[in-house]
């Protein structure tokens, strides 16, 4: 089997594994609590906070954990949104292309009376600066711009947006969920205000993340009842799984100047690889993008055969968004790149890892140009365009 869809789930490291298993047996207590095996809990989940804090450059007291990306997105959000709004601000800007888990949130707050600019999104699937600091209104109370997107991998330039948004004074986060572990990450360099992580995307277990938030940056509590994570984030802590993260994300920074290199080359090659396969493209940037990302249109294809028949061959990948499998519309990500929809149905996203071999590589390659060859052999929308019917758009 090749696993290719490192984006949608990681596989736990052993590391993170036997630290959450040591947790579950060692420290099984409360955190809450005053004896003993409760404050064990306790210094664990204060290791872990500060563990994390140092791999992203920010203050221990600065990191709240959540359930995961989509829960640090909303509270982040929304709380940038309730404090603004008793400001009299309620005017957000955001882009076209991010997660569901900032969209819906973003579209739940229009219905409460504030106003949502969405910038556009250049082919190349990269953010203008300039363009997010033309959209800054008096009354703009957050700016939220992912720092690399989940689909096509683009990395947008978040120091120049985060530069822009503090000379403004507008509250900056960025949805950093497939950014964190793999690429490297300072919050206060890059000027970011808040910042959500989710740990299965780093080889930590699911159902765990993280909300950086800058010390001055208030937060609101979306779930009430303890005071757990100082009053904003209540219920008993998953000690095992704060743990686990901690000890994935420690491993994956760690191994970062090594892997990048390595796993950015084999993703070249299978741009290179793919580009050759006839009426294909390259969604994004070539090189502003993950070391793991590569995601293709080929025209008169639809995807979902595509991901069936490379399965068949052993090869898992993805068409887009895990969190949207479930839906028969095109790509809202490819669609804001200027992608039609005959050929957005199209894509494969392939995100790998340090495991994938060069004969890996090869082998997705070949498999999929195969594969692409097949569909069309059958397809009428191939035979209208071979026979000049209908033209090519790609």
């Amino acid at each position: 089997m090749i696993y290719a869809d490192n984006a949608a789930t990681t596989k736990m490291s052993d590391a993170a594994v036997n630290t959450m298993i040591n947790a579950m047996r060692e420290t099984f207590g409360n955190p809450s609590s005053l004896y003993t095996v409760g404050q064990r809990a306790k210094e664990v989940i204060e290791k872990a906070r500060e563990d994390i804090a140092s791999v992203i450059g920010a203050d221990p007291g600065e990191i709240y954990f959540t359930s995961g990306g989509s829960e640090s997105d909303n509270q982040a959000i929304i709380s940038a949104a309730r404090l603004g709004m008793k400001k009299g601000k309620k005017h957000i800007v955001s882009s076209a292309f991010e997660h569901h888990a900032v969209l819906n949130t973003l579209n739940k707050l229009e219905k409460e009376g504030f106003e949502v600019t969405l910038l556009d999104v250049h082919e190349n699937g990269i953010i203008d600066p300039a363009e997010v600091e033309a959209a800054i209104r008096e009354d703009t109370c957050l700016v939220t711009v992912m720092y690399a997107n989940n689909e096509i991998g683009t990395i947008q330039p978040i120091g120049e947006i985060g530069e822009v948004c503090r000379k403004k004074g507008v509250v900056f986060h960025t949805d950093a969920v497939q950014a964190v572990g793999h690429i490297p990450i300072n919050v206060k360099d890059e000027n970011i205000d808040m910042m959500s992580a989710s740990a299965h995307k780093f080889r930590g277990p699911k159902g765990i993340g993280f909300l950086y938030v800058k010390k001055g940056v208030r937060l609101l509590s979306l779930i009430e009842g303890g005071e757990q994570e100082r009053g904003k984030r209540a219920g008993t802590e998953n000690v095992p799984a704060i743990a686990a993260m901690a000890e994935a994300l420690k491993e994956s920074a760690a191994a970062i100047s090594n892997v990048l290199p390595v796993i950015s080359a084999r993703r070249d090659r299978l741009i290179e690889g793919l580009g050759e396969i006839p009426h294909s493209i390259l969604n994004g940037d070539p090189v502003r993008r993950l070391p793991g990302n590569v995601n293709f249109c080929f025209e008169a294809i639809e995807g979902e055969s595509l991901l069936l028949l490379l399965d068949d061959k052993g090869i898992q990948a993805s068409s887009g968004s895990a969190c949207a499998s479930g839906s028969l519309d095109p790509s809202h990500v490819l669609m804001a790149l200027g992608r039609v929809h005959d050929v957005a149905h199209g894509s494969l996203r392939l995100s790998i890892d340090e495991n994938i071999t060069d004969s890996d590589v090869e082998f997705i390659i070949d498999s999929v140009r195969q594969t692409v060859e097949y569909l069309r052999s059958f397809s009428p929308i191939w035979r209208d365009l071979v026979s000049g019917e209908k033209e090519f758009i790609l």
